[in-house]
């Protein structure tokens, strides 16, 4: 059996307040296609379909075109799940009117996480679709109290899961998770709110065959081959600029997982740029999102406004001197601030004398996260 997973989409997005529906446009299409071109039997979405909770409504028709053309143009079966950006709530409606010989999507959590059952030539597979859930909604569900981080809440719907795998048939599992050894970018929000441990162990999955994860967003493996993050198709920060996104193909054999990957292809690549003003105007135009590291001594003016004449989404300008100042390098420990969450880690260090805790992590990771999407929180 042959599975296209992909995961991360946040439909609704911006990059630094530039749109990315046409982005995202693109690279469902890229997923149609691949879906087509593969002839894979099932599509899985590992989470945080939109970007939001509230998700603009141009995301949401822009989704559901999407899953009528996969309805359409080819006999996939579909499994999809929440992620921690996602209303709950929103994708659960999705499952209403869904034929349940070929879908399954999940978006709360279950104390009967009853599987999608297929069958290739080698025998049946079990598909558990494992929704985000934070703790304490984990713990109405399942009726334990204990449950107080996201590793406790993976634990109990795998248990969950697990009882209602046929006897002999494979196991795939897809969750929402940051599983331990996962690579972290700067753009994921804090899976806990309560300040407790983030991460899952991997050994969490054991007797799954494939564990189709979401929630970081770079491709990787965690653990071992069989459990993978699809990661995000498209970049949402410069710290992934010059990195590949793509999507995993599984052949589910008799004998385990063979697992590649297939590129996307975006319509605006993220790139950094450093160097002196003038050979960054000297440079070929281009639409990708820029990030321009100036190597000038002396302050320009307005130079933004002149280097979006070549780079029209020229959106993130510094000097290469400010990481050199002597009074950035003693208020960092070492180091210079380049990020928000740098900065507010050096100045609570400062102010407070230690360094921030999980839970103050964790807020300023969603308020960071917040202010760049434009989604209010009280």
């Amino acid at each position: 059996m042959r599975i296209l997973h992909t995961a991360d989409l946040h439909l609704g997005r911006q990059f630094m307040g530039l749109s990315l529906e046409e982005d995202h446009e693109a690279v469902l299409g890229q997923i149609l296609e691949t879906l087509v071109v593969e002839r894979a039997d099932v599509l899985v979405i590992a989470g945080d379909i939109f970007d939001r909770a509230s998700p603009p409504n141009s995301s949401i028709r822009q989704f559901n075109r999407f899953l009528k053309r996969v309805a359409e143009e080819s006999e996939a079966a579909v499994v999809m799940i929440s992620g921690n950006h996602d209303s709950g709530d929103r994708i659960e409606a999705m499952s209403v009117f869904s034929t349940a010989s070929r879908v399954l999507v999940r978006g709360i959590a279950d104390a009967v996480e009853a599987p999608l059952v297929l069958r290739d030539e080698h025998g049946e597979i079990a598909f558990s679709a494992l929704p985000f859930s934070y703790e304490y909604a984990a713990r109405e569900v399942f009726g334990d109290e204990s449950i107080s981080a996201p590793a406790d809440v993976i634990a109990a719907q795998i248990a969950a899961a697990r009882g209602q795998v046929p006897e002999g048939a494979r196991w795939v599992v897809v969750a929402h998770a940051f599983v331990a050894g996962g690579a972290v970018g700067e753009t994921e929000r804090a899976l806990t709110r309560v300040g407790s441990i983030e991460t899952v162990p991997s050994d969490v999955f054991d007797g799954a065959d494939y564990v189709a994860l979401g929630h970081l967003h770079k491709p990787q493996d965690v653990g071992a081959r069989h459990i993978r993050y699809s990661g995000a198709p498209l970049a949402f920060g410069f710290d992934e600029a010059g990195s590949e996104k793509s999507m995993t193909v599984v052949d589910l054999k008799a004998g385990g997982a063979e697992i590649r990957t297939v590129p996307f292809r975006p319509n605006r690549q993220v790139r950094s740029l450093t160097g002196a003003f003038s050979d960054l105007l000297a440079g070929t135009p281009s639409k990708d999102f820029i990030q321009a590291i100036l190597a000038d001594e002396v302050p320009l003016i307005d130079p933004m406004k002149r280097l979006r004449a070549i780079y029209p989404n020229a959106c993130h300008l510094a000097y290469a001197r400010q990481a050199r100042a002597p009074e950035a390098k003693a208020f960092g420990a070492g180091r210079a601030a380049t990020t928000p969450i740098e900065m507010i880690h050096d100045f609570i260090k400062v102010v407070r004398g230690r360094e921030p805790n999980a839970e103050e992590v964790a807020i300023v990771g969603d308020k960071l996260h917040a202010a760049a999407s434009g989604e209010e929180q009280t």
